[in-house]
């Protein structure tokens, strides 16, 4: 079920709640504090130095009477400064635990967030990774989790203070002239209503830049990724005009969107600018006239800058307030999409036994069929091999037996047992897959053999680089197995990629090892020394061989030929060449025996 904005707001602030609670808190004291002065100022004006009877609440002049008096005071004006003094040095204490209590809420609620984040997208669908962009989930997961982070840190806990700040303003500023304060208060309703319509519009706006940003973040990303493909179609020139006009765009959104806040600031400084005129002349006239003492006068033009600041403020964090409930909303289409869930019903299964498709039908969009109708058999510790041309649902096979796509149509079982029955962690841990395209990390060439062993021993690590023939090639790097392998791999070739991922998988000792095309990038020579080496390894190991070579599948126990989503041909090497269909014709361009055939 997905969640609101406001719900998962308070989910990410557990942990960093007390923080901001303090925060707030320490806001009160720095309002409370600011508030005095004034007060400390029109005591002295008026009481101190005019003479005039105090108008500060009977408890405080009480209390000041029984340790001086108003004479004494006037004589000595050092003793108001001495509070002015404390009353600064209690706002400095409280902006510093602000600031301490602010910072750690805020980076509390980054780092909870983008675990929160991180642990949902790990475990979210395959066909949900393939549907977004990467470029964009970086973009939510950076930028828009700093985007709520600055917002609750620098604009939240600054609403609070601003209420209070406007509460207390309002209620000073009545108690020394209705007036004035009718003045004063008359321009905040406007600008109130000029900050909502404000509001309502820049969140449309924000919303278009925040996603065009997300299109920048992924141009950048397929770039870098991609960037010897790149070079070596030499496509810098076209990449970089794809970039520079997507750049321009995100731009010149920005720059419309900051024309409407330079309008919306101006129009604000202005009718602020009206209202403190006003303040000032009618105070003026007020003084003269001797309805407002001067020291109530200096008192109510402070509490009216305190009451200025806030509504001017108010427009810049609704703003603010915009751009992180756009965030937040991006943030919540990764939040809310659902995870991988096992069913209720798990069962254990004999991974070691017989695979078996029955009537398996798939399709990714749901209107052209990758898998049509497809049934077969591979008994335990036998080796299935599949040929078949691009787009005839080799790899889809391999997807759905280890539950990447759900099965829709049809089922597959492994020892009997329904592969939806089974839990995601008991089937992927059983299942060694080597793909065409092996991805890499960014670590040695040790840590991405040993990552899929807990615990191997040095041994163990050679063992499989022997058998993925890949000893040689560390032996002739300077560092050897802690030789550091670039991003995705980029520092090796594709053949040194593929043989990594094959003794990474061996590593595995899976009962079921699926090999996607992982040998299309090596030799001949090497793909015949490794094959023999599999087979001494594997033992009773069940192996799904995936290839465009016939001479790769040709000592499986039984070839699947695929075309169109369909089983074409089924049998094994001898048999599919007695057959000549479409095995044989395959076969034969890639021995170089049609041309001789034909003539």
């Amino acid at each position: 079920m997905k969640k609101s904005n406001v719900k998962l707001l308070f989910e990410f602030l557990r942990g960093s709640k007390m923080f901001f609670i303090f925060a707030v808190l320490s806001a009160l004291g720095i309002v409370l504090t600011d508030m005095i002065t004034p007060q400390i100022v029109k005591f002295t004006i008026d009481t101190v130095i005019g003479g005039e009877e105090p108008t500060l609440p009977k408890f405080i002049v009480d209390f000041i009477l029984k340790i001086t008096t108003y004479d004494d005071i006037r004589e000595k004006l050092w003793y108001l400064a001495v509070v002015v003094l404390i009353n600064a040095v209690l706002s400095v204490v409280f902006r510093y635990t602000f600031r301490v209590y602010n910072s750690l809420g805020a980076e509390t609620l980054a780092q909870t967030m983008r675990n929160r984040i991180f642990d949902h997208i790990e475990h979210l669908p395959f066909s949900w990774h393939m549907k977004n962009k990467t470029g964009d989930i970086i973009q939510r997961c950076t930028s828009d989790v700093d985007m709520i982070k600055n917002f609750l840190s620098e604009q939240l806990t600054t609403v609070f203070r601003i209420v209070i700040l406007l509460a207390l303003s309002i209620t000073f500023m009545f108690s020394i002239s209705v007036k004035l304060a009718i003045i004063a208060v008359a321009f905040v309703p406007v600008i109130l209503a000029g900050s909502v319509i404000f509001q309502r519009f820049v969140h449309r706006e924000f919303l278009v830049c925040d996603e065009n940003e997300g299109h920048l973040s992924s141009i950048v990303q397929e770039n870098l990724t991609g960037v010897r493909v790149v070079r070596a179609f030499g496509r810098e020139l076209y990449e970089k005009e794809r970039f520079d006009k997507q750049n321009e765009h995100y731009c010149n959104l920005w720059v419309r969107l900051s024309r409407f806040l330079s309008t919306y600031w101006s129009t604000a400084d202005l009718l602020a600018g009206i209202q403190i005129m006003l303040i000032i002349v009618f105070g003026a006239y007020m003084c003269i006239d001797g309805t407002l003492s001067t020291g109530a006068y200096v008192a109510f033009i402070s509490y009216n800058a305190y009451l200025t600041w806030p509504v001017r403020q108010l427009g810049r964090t609704l703003a603010e307030m915009s751009k992180a409930g756009v965030s937040l909303g991006r943030i919540g289409e990764i939040v809310n999409a659902d995870i991988e869930k096992d069913p209720e019903d798990t069962q254990s299964a004999d991974m070691r036994g017989d695979i078996v498709f029955e009537n398996v039908t798939f399709s990714y969009d749901d209107t052209h069929k990758i898998l049509n109708d497809v049934s077969f058999k591979i008994p335990a510790g036998t080796t299935l091999g599949i040929l078949g041309g691009t787009g005839s649902g080799k790899s889809t096979i391999t997807y759905l037996l280890d539950k990447l796509y759900p099965v829709t149509d049809g089922k597959i079982t492994i020892g009997g047992t329904d592969i939806s029955k089974i839990k995601m962690h008991d089937l992927r841990s059983n299942i060694g897959l080597v793909l065409q395209e092996p991805f890499l990390f960014s670590r040695s060439l040790k840590e991405n053999i040993a990552m899929s062993a807990k615990d191997s021993s040095d041994e163990e690590i050679r063992k499989a680089v022997d058998i993925a023939c890949l000893s040689d090639t560390i032996n002739s790097f300077t560092q050897g197995y802690e030789t550091f392998v670039g991003e995705r791999g980029v520092t090796l070739s594709g053949g040194q990629k593929q043989r990594t991922a094959i003794a990474r998988m061996l590593m595995q000792n899976a009962p079921i090892m699926i090999f996607d095309d992982s040998l299309s990038a090596v030799d001949a020579e090497t793909d015949a020394k490794i094959r023999s080496a599999l087979n001494e390894k594997m033992g009773s190991s069940t192996v799904i061989l995936i290839s465009h070579r016939t001479n790769t599948l040709q000592h499986a126990d039984n070839i699947l030929v695929l075309d169109h989503g369909k089983i074409a041909e089924c049998g094994n090497h001898e048999e599919l060449l007695n057959k000549n269909g479409l095995y044989r014709r395959i076969y034969d361009i890639q021995n170089g025996t049609e041309a001789v055939s034909n003539d």
